[in-house]
């Protein structure tokens, strides 16, 4: 892991907040530890097995994203322009525990284990309209198609794309 001060979360902030993410329709959840309006973004991200997030983009130069394993293992995915898996990288302890995903990449995550834990960062203003972009050839989260995506996306990573 690159030398980032991660923040201490106690194990039973850990579990309350998977325990919102299980509950919750998108079965995931964020403890944000920035402010409204702040240039740098720090947050945890507690994700489940079944999580499903829309493969997207972060459109600006500054917007590049880390995340740092804390609990887990997950695949990230990361997509050419038609949807195509062009590359697939597994955070696990045991092994790369972090990455960096440069700004207008189309990336998922797909989760290896029941749950994970994530710490995040990315620079730059936090606006919903311009934070991310979706593609038009995957399902937006929540449809009925969103699940069986999923289950495709898995398969890529079972047929190891990843490194």
């Amino acid at each position: 892991m690159l030398d980032t001060k991660i923040p201490k979360i106690p194990e039973d902030q850990i579990q309350e907040f998977l325990n919102i993410a299980k509950r919750s329709d998108k079965r995931r959840c964020a403890k944000i530890l920035h402010s409204p309006g702040d240039v740098f973004n720090a947050a945890f991200n507690f994700m489940m097995n079944d999580s499903y997030m829309q493969p997207h983009l972060h459109p600006g130069a500054e917007k590049i994203e880390k995340i740092y394993l804390i609990r887990g293992k997950l695949a990230i995915l990361f997509f050419g322009d038609r949807g195509q898996v062009e590359k697939c990288v597994v955070l696990e302890k045991e092994g790369e525990d972090m990455i960096e995903i440069p700004a207008f990449n189309w990336h998922t995550y797909v989760m290896l284990t029941d749950s994970v834990v994530t710490y995040e960062t990315m620079m730059g203003v936090y606006e919903p309209q311009t934070w991310k972009s979706y593609p038009n050839w995957a399902p937006q989260e929540g449809t009925n198609s969103s699940a069986g995506y999923l289950d495709l996306l898995r398969k890529d990573v079972e047929r190891s794309l990843c490194r």
